[in-house]
């Protein structure tokens, strides 16, 4: 097995790539990336890692359930997207070698044996791997969402691309809410240009730049155009410092771009090697 790549994916509004929309091609271009995804990759891992925006703790803690439940972290969507299922599990050796990594940099990370795996693991994955055969374990941001603390727990996980395990950040590049669901902003106007200035040195950042120089971008990534436009608050944005951290020397690149046509904002994915 070669070396794992690096991703760092947009995984919608909740469940909406479940549910009927109008216009009804709302979401379909991500979804269909989404679905995409593993040809992308190419080689099948042998277990995945997920760093979601939707898990925050004091300190970084990793997911320790060998069966993980679902958690329906979304709220006011139909009853069928409650029932959607995701199979999978946990793997034990995967977690201690995350633990035995982490020591290894000397950085803090605590365990939960309860929690199950929130909507921004399950959703995309449901799509990009819906046979639910890989092990997955999902792993907290830690709160305060400092860029340079989460570029180095990538960088201390780095070892795992070459033992088969893919490394996913899941968030999305673009999250201002009030843009995203409608509310109080010109879409046509504000929403395009804040989004796509970002979304502009977002790219350069991710695929044009020297590793070290994306690694300094990354980490004053406030200075960027646009950038609390288009992040308000930056959990969705923090899982790129992981995977960027832990992708090296390897160049990234741009494997999803689209302005969404309901809000005319623009988002991105990356990969990395």
């Amino acid at each position: 097995m070669t070396r794992m790549p690096t991703l760092y994916i947009p995984h919608g509004g909740g469940p909406c790539f479940f549910m009927d929309w109008n216009p009804a091609d709302v979401w379909t271009g991500m979804g269909d990336y989404l679905s995409d995804v593993a040809r992308q990759v190419g080689q099948k891992p042998k277990a995945i890692l997920v760093i979601s925006a939707h898990w925050e703790e004091a300190e970084f803690t990793l997911q320790t359930a060998q069966q993980p439940d679902l958690l329906f972290d979304y709220y006011g969507f139909p009853p069928h997207t409650y029932q959607i299922t995701y199979p999978t599990h946990n793997d034990a050796q995967l977690i201690a070698r995350i633990g035995q990594l982490t020591a290894q940099a000397g950085i803090a990370l605590n365990h939960d044996e309860t929690r199950g795996y929130d909507h921004g693991v399950f959703i995309p994955l449901t799509l990009i791997y819906p046979d639910a055969d890989i092990p997955v374990a999902q792993l907290s941001l830690k709160k305060g969402l400092d860029p340079a603390e989460h570029i180095r727990l990538g960088q201390a996980l780095a070892p795992l691309r070459d033992e088969g395990v893919l490394i996913i950040g899941s968030g999305m590049s673009f999250h201002n809410m009030k843009a995203l669901m409608g509310r109080g902003v010109n879409l046509a106007g504000q929403a395009h240009n804040f989004s796509h200035d970002f979304d502009d040195w977002l790219k350069a950042t991710t695929t044009e730049v020297a590793p070290l120089d994306r690694t300094e971008r990354l980490t004053h990534w406030t200075q960027a155009p646009a950038a609390r436009d288009a992040h308000p608050r930056e959990e969705h944005l923090i899982p790129l410092m992981v995977v960027a951290g832990a992708a090296g020397d390897d160049k990234g690149a741009a494997t999803y771009s689209q302005t969404l046509p309901h809000i005319n904002a623009a988002i991105s994915g990356y990969q990395f090697g």
